[in-house]
């Protein structure tokens, strides 16, 4: 039934994708209905009760085109609190729709619903949805697929079908249970039981051979494969043997095409790239396999995840029962640095007249965040897990973010942020040491809701350092509700005299998520609408709209 469930995803898209190319070039308000509630589901034999939209896992496949109005009406039939982010969407004036719970909204309580409304403004590719509120989000997912307006097609040719794939994780015991247990031993979390291809683990898992996605090609044909990494802790390499990928778009954004063997995806990315089978039946069929990138010293999940290419036959007569040869693409080895970086190069903006970089050329506003754990104190008679007993503590400028109790937005516009939040973010670390050499004899991070507050329109600047307090480490950066540009990176700690000689202002990579590379430094760029918490413009049109009257109450 896998394979038949596959087959049946893929037709699917072609005909919700064959629905929009029907409609007129006019935008027009796309509504969709997310039931959250809890559904069995049986991976690796075990079964176990997950929460999910509409019973599927993933979850339903948005479809929209760019311009278009959205509205997403999700009523919570679970026994937990919940929201739904929109991961990727330029949240122009619609920052009551982006998700987070606490940030912009409180969560949908059981029992309780609410409605998602914004347009999609100058977007085209594949983005997704998912749950923003502890680990739920480990099920509750799905793919966006944005389609340019009717009547503009691709700048490349068109593929023959496109088929979303999103990499998953899989944990047999309830994943709330385990960021819960966590939380309490400030440990890291259990690692996943396994890795997922459009929710299934594949052959290469203990009792998955029946749950193995299965993408069925013609010969001569390409087809666009839209690629999500939803898993929640790891940054994945992707190959399939015998055929290269040639990368078209990330994060919804074009970029110069480039063809590989493999490519590297980070927690929240997504890349479109073109698949072409080969020209005639190969008699053979190509697995499709990704696993982890990591330099951790910790422990992580170290397994592979498989689909299955599969040809079809042109004498399906003599095909039945007929076995054929299956061959495995090499993958870099688990701590490829190097393969991560000769990647990432490669990404550059496509920077044509029809989609230009708009680089800022002038910044108004600097930042140097180093990123990185650190560690909190064991409580009074407390069994804690980190170092030396200690509590684990991820922190940005040596400050690990405490959620409010009530949602910043909400408490920003109503003009109550008093006890709420902070706006005194520190732009620098207070006490610069050597970043990526000897750590600090002291690991401590302080808490606290703080916040950056700048005005509507800025130009900003930020430089994101990795930090080897506990160990030199990838981390993925998502902005919200807004791109950034890519402008430089590298290794080691960040050199304000030189090495911004060496940023790309013409043609970088626009993205909304970033691997901050293990042991260096990423520097981004942006012009600031409606990221962090921003304050309104003095015009009519930039000023945030008053709450919807069915925002959720904390």
């Amino acid at each position: 039934m896998a394979a038949a469930s596959s087959v049946l995803r893929c037709c699917l898209l072609v005909a919700a994708l064959m629905t929009l190319s029907a409609m007129g070039a006019e935008a027009i308000t796309r509504q969709y209905l997310f039931d959250v509630q809890t559904t069995s589901v049986t991976r690796l034999c075990s079964t176990k009760s997950i929460v999910t939209v509409n019973g599927q896992y993933p979850g339903p496949t948005l479809f929209a085109r760019e311009g278009d109005h959205v509205e997403v009406t999700v009523v919570n039939h679970s026994p937990y609190n919940m929201s739904i982010h929109w991961h990727g969407i330029r949240q122009l004036l619609s920052g009551w729709a982006d998700g987070p719970s606490y940030i912009t909204q409180c969560p949908i309580q059981p029992g309780g619903s609410y409605v998602y409304r914004f347009t999609i403004t100058g977007q085209r590719g594949t983005l997704w949805w998912h749950a923003h509120i502890s680990w739920l989000r480990a099920t509750v997912h799905g793919p966006m697929v944005i389609l340019p307006p009717a009547g503009v097609g691709y700048p490349f040719p068109a593929p023959h079908e496109e088929v979303p794939i999103m990499f998953g994780e899989w944990w047999n015991n309830d994943t709330e249970a385990v960021i819960s247990q966590a939380l309490q031993t400030g440990g890291g979390p259990n690692i996943s039981d396994a890795y997922t291809l459009n929710g299934l683990p594949g052959p290469l898992y203990n009792c998955s051979a029946q749950d193995t996605f299965k993408l069925k090609v013609k010969p001569g044909k390409t087809y666009m494969l839209r690629l999500i990494n939803a898993a929640l802790n790891d940054e994945l390499f992707f190959s399939i043997a015998n055929h290269t990928l040639t990368v078209v778009d990330v994060d919804a954004l074009y970029v110069k095409p480039f063809t590989v063997d493999t490519l590297i995806i980070a927690p929240g990315q997504t890349s479109n790239v073109l698949l072409t089978a080969k020209p005639t039946y190969p008699g053979a069929s190509y697995y499709m396999l990704a696993r982890p990138y990591t330099t951790t010293q910790g422990t992580f999940d170290n397994t592979t995840v498989a689909g299955v290419l599969e040809y079809d036959d042109p004498c399906p007569t003599t095909a039945a029962g007929k076995i054929v040869p299956i061959f495995s693409p090499t993958l870099p080895q688990i701590n490829d640095t190097n393969a991560v970086s000769n990647f990432t190069a490669k990404l550059r903006s496509l920077a044509s007249a029809g989609y230009p970089a708009a680089v800022p050329q002038q910044v108004d506003h600097r930042f140097f965040f180093t990123v990185g754990l650190g560690t909190h104190p064991c409580a009074v008679n407390g069994t804690c897990q980190g170092p030396n007993g200690s509590r684990f503590a991820a922190s940005i400028n040596n400050v690990s973010f405490v959620l409010p109790a009530t949602a910043l937005l909400q408490s920003h516009f109503a003009g109550k942020s008093k006890g709420v939040y902070a706006s005194n973010f520190p732009y620098y670390p207070l006490n610069p040491f050597n970043y990526t050499g000897t750590p600090p004899n002291n690991t401590n991070v302080m808490n606290g809701t703080k916040v950056l507050v700048l005005p509507y329109g800025a130009n900003v600047e930020l430089v994101m350092q990795d930090t080897s307090i506990l160990g030199a480490e990838s981390h993925p950066l998502h902005l919200h509700g807004f791109n950034f540009f890519v402008v430089g990176q590298g290794f080691g700690n960040f050199d304000p005299i030189n090495d911004p000689a060496k940023f790309n202002l013409y043609d970088p990579v626009e993205r909304n998520t970033v691997g901050v590379p293990a042991g260096g430094w990423v520097h981004m760029s942006w012009g600031l609408k409606m990221a962090w918490l921003v304050l309104d413009g003095s015009r009519p049109d930039q000023k945030l709209p008053p709450p919807p009257l069915d925002l959720p109450k904390c």
